[in-house]
């Protein structure tokens, strides 16, 4: 579990160059390790995330469960993202979501309070922390002006622009209810633009 460290380790580097070795000391020694098999849940909805994980290999989906009890994926998460309800996380306050790996994986989790503590402590913890709130935050407004400004195909065309690797790694049902529609409908969308 070296190895997933290290990868961990490495994403403050590039991140956040500014980086000291004392920081990097102070990250490293509150790290854990996970590993899940397929199927298996990171997090369930109505549970306190108490640490903040990190994907190493592997890929997991978030989804909520609606008035009807239909699963509504709302996001992917692959390697070098964070799997995060992050609203939550950072109040302490029970998930919405779950998250189900679809593959096996490694995650390194990092413990909510060291995370707050290594803030406080270390300026360069505190930027990267800020710079990864502002992926979060961005990945969460694209996903909300795509419902707003693109239909349907547009929103499939963006997916598979933005993640053209995770194409095959999921499974239509998935990919048509995080894009918000029948599978179907998925079904036709993919056959017109074939035929283009």
């Amino acid at each position: 579990m070296e190895t997933a460290i290290n990868t961990y380790l490495e994403s403050y580097k590039q991140i956040c160059s500014q980086i000291t070795d004392e920081e990097l000391e102070y990250i490293s020694k509150e790290l854990t390790t996970s590993e899940f098999k397929s199927k298996q849940y990171y997090l369930k909805a109505g549970q306190i995330q108490t640490a903040i994980g990190y994907v190493v290999s592997g890929l997991m989906r978030s989804f909520y469960i609606d008035d009807k009890g239909h699963d509504i994926t709302i996001s992917f998460v692959k390697e070098n993202e964070y799997v995060t309800d992050y609203g939550a996380f950072v109040r302490q306050k029970p998930s919405k979501y779950y998250f189900q790996c679809l593959e096996p994986c490694v995650v390194v989790n990092l413990r909510y309070s060291k995370m707050q503590a290594g803030y406080n402590e270390y300026k360069n913890i505190e930027r990267y922390g800020r710079l990864v709130t502002e992926e979060v935050l961005v990945q969460q407004q694209t996903r909300l002006e795509s419902f707003l400004f693109e239909n349907a195909e547009e929103r499939y065309l963006s997916f598979i622009k933005r993640s053209p690797n995770l194409f095959n790694r999921i499974s239509l049902t998935y990919l048509s209810s995080y894009l918000g529609i029948e599978r179907q409908s998925l079904s036709r969308i993919r056959k017109m633009l074939a035929q283009k």
